[in-house]
């Protein structure tokens, strides 16, 4: 009769090792509190990200016409200029695209910190709800605003205040018009969402008076126009306070930037089609 056998165990081994508890998630940072201070310097970063910066380049640029010799009518602005060379056309629409696109990036940054304080692109009518209303109100905003400013261009540029403007001096390309006409829109867009929209909204909030908003979003506008000279500043401080009365009146900019763009696309496009061909127009 066989021994009974005793069952053979291993050799303990080592005891396993706990899994490593994971790291909290960071919890999200709460946000400041809205203060008129707070507004101010967010104002302060779009403007000199903006229109703001562009307002100081044309004092700059109008000190340089004004020291230059002969009159201001004997200077030129040029204000879609070719950016590589004729022979190189598609180098030029590259640089005419990268501009367009990267000149919206004030537009993004506006609307981004709208959504940040629970407000949106639609606070400001910055959207297509109403686009028959914006188109229509538009293209009567910008008959009366383009019939002036061209009267007030050929009256100050006859009496010396106004720099000869070149809206267009692109070369003759089969996309030299698409890239004017989005031009003409980058300005309405850029103009009219940053210098009407967001800045009477934001003032609005830091408690300034319905006055002192128009008069600070219109005389932004005509500083940095300043660099086409004296009479086109006082247009354009005109044009400003009827846009600033415009937007309080609708509520929305989607009007202004159609306007606005209209008076740049005839502008860009009558530069091409009629500047050497009739004799009224300086150029």
């Amino acid at each position: 009769m066989s021994e009974p056998t005793t069952p053979r165990t291993s050799a303990p081994g080592p005891e396993p090792r706990p899994e490593p508890a994971a790291a909290p998630a960071p919890s999200l940072p709460v946000p400041a509190p809205l203060t008129p201070r707070l507004l101010g310097w967010e104002v302060v970063c779009v403007l000199a990200l903006s229109l703001g910066a562009s307002a100081v380049s044309a004092v700059i640029s109008f000190t340089g016409s004004l020291t230059a010799p002969g009159g201001l009518a004997e200077q030129t602005a040029n204000l879609v200029v070719p950016r590589a060379e004729a022979e190189r056309p598609w180098l030029d629409l590259s640089r005419q695209l990268y501009s367009l696109v990267f000149a919206m990036a004030p537009v993004l940054l506006v609307v981004h910190l709208l959504h940040r304080t629970r407000e949106s692109a639609r606070t400001i009518g910055f959207d297509l709800r109403r686009p028959g209303f914006d188109l229509a109100s538009g293209a009567g905003l910008a008959a009366l605003i383009g019939c002036g400013g061209l009267v007030v261009y050929l009256v100050s540029w006859r009496l010396g205040l106004t720099v000869t403007v070149a809206p267009s001096s692109l070369e003759q390309h089969w996309w030299q018009y698409p890239v004017l006409i989005l031009q003409a829109v980058k300005n309405g867009v850029l103009e009219e969402v940053i210098v009407v929209g967001y800045l009477m909204l934001r003032l609005g909030q830091m408690g300034w008076s319905p006055v002192r908003i128009i008069a600070a979003s219109a005389v932004l506008r005509a500083f940095y126009h300043l660099y086409q000279g004296v009479g086109m500043f006082f247009g354009n401080l005109v044009m400003g306070v009827v846009f600033c009365w415009c937007y309080r009146r609708w509520g929305r900019v989607g009007p202004l930037i159609a306007a606005h763009s209209l008076i740049d696309i005839a502008a860009f496009a009558g530069s091409v089609l009629l500047i050497g061909k009739v004799g009224w127009l300086p150029g």
